[in-house]
């Protein structure tokens, strides 16, 4: 499986308050000479929702700096001024997860969905969690449900993640479909493309594996690539014979990964390990 050394795959989380901000929809306030309501601001907020919004954002900022006991506490806070407040209970499912308490976090992932089971940024966390502990088949059809939400911001996300699950279960040909899907929706993100690097090469087809190797060096910082995406590369130009490439990902490794079981595996040619 192929992880991009990035802080968090759960980097999404910024969403979990828009439902609690303000700005976008329309006030009940009478119209002017415009014949259009005022717009929504923070000042129509009621003092529930805007201690709910501070809650969360310093929820959020927490959690992004991995201050974990700090982020739970500003959420059962939100919590406690809006007990249905479904995206504080996704999350405190994604700290929970963090933390390891997988108990706790299914529990707040499940409450979140039956608030808001039409939340796409709800479904495509709680399949991420569900694909982690290895269920995939019950996380699909919640990237599947993220995904036919037209309303969804963030698709790209929810299709990858689906690719790198189904991966799991060595379901190419779903991982290849959902993957392609992502690509298209966004070319440039690292995980994507070396997603559709991996599902080529066990598939044996390691031309198209080294078109999306190639992308790398294009989108992603290399040390951005955790060590098991730099030793496929090097597995990818070792079966086309191009020493030269490489040897510059081989570098690449040893630079970024030098005490890793990859690179150990490089040091004494263990190709087709």
């Amino acid at each position: 499986m192929i992880f991009l050394a990035q802080r968090s795959r759960l980097s999404l989380v910024a969403l979990c308050v828009a439902g609690a901000l303000a700005g976008c929809a329309s006030s009940g306030s009478q119209p002017g000479n415009s014949g259009k309501a005022e717009l929504t601001t923070t000042s129509d907020a009621t003092a529930v929702q805007r201690k709910v919004d501070i809650r969360m954002q310093l929820a959020i900022g927490y959690f992004e700096r991995g201050q974990y006991a700090v982020a739970l506490d500003e959420v059962k806070l939100a919590l406690a001024a809006d007990p249905n407040y479904a995206d504080g209970y996704g999350m405190r499912g994604l700290i929970y997860q963090q933390m390891g308490e997988n108990g706790l976090a299914e529990d707040n992932f499940v409450r979140a969905r039956k608030l808001a089971p039409n939340s796409p940024d709800l479904a495509n966390n709680y399949g991420s969690f569900l694909c982690q502990l290895g269920r995939v088949k019950e996380a699909l059809p919640l990237f599947d449900a993220a995904l036919t939400n037209r309303s969804y911001r963030s698709p790209a996300s929810a299709a990858n993640n689906a690719g790198s699950c189904a991966l799991k279960i060595k379901d190419y040909a779903s991982a290849e479909r959902y993957l392609l899907q992502a690509l298209q929706l966004t070319p440039d993100l690292p995980a994507t493309n070396a997603n559709l690097a991996r599902v080529y090469v066990e598939k044996g087809d390691y031309v198209r594996a080294n078109f999306f190797v190639t992308r790398l060096n294009k989108v992603a910082k290399m040390e951005s690539l955790t060590a098991d995406v730099l030793w496929l590369a090097i597995k990818v130009q070792h079966k086309l014979g191009d020493k030269d490439a490489e040897a510059g990902w081989a570098t690449q490794l040893r630079r970024h990964h030098a005490g890793s079981a990859e690179y150990a595996a490089y040091q004494r040619g263990a190709f087709d390990e």
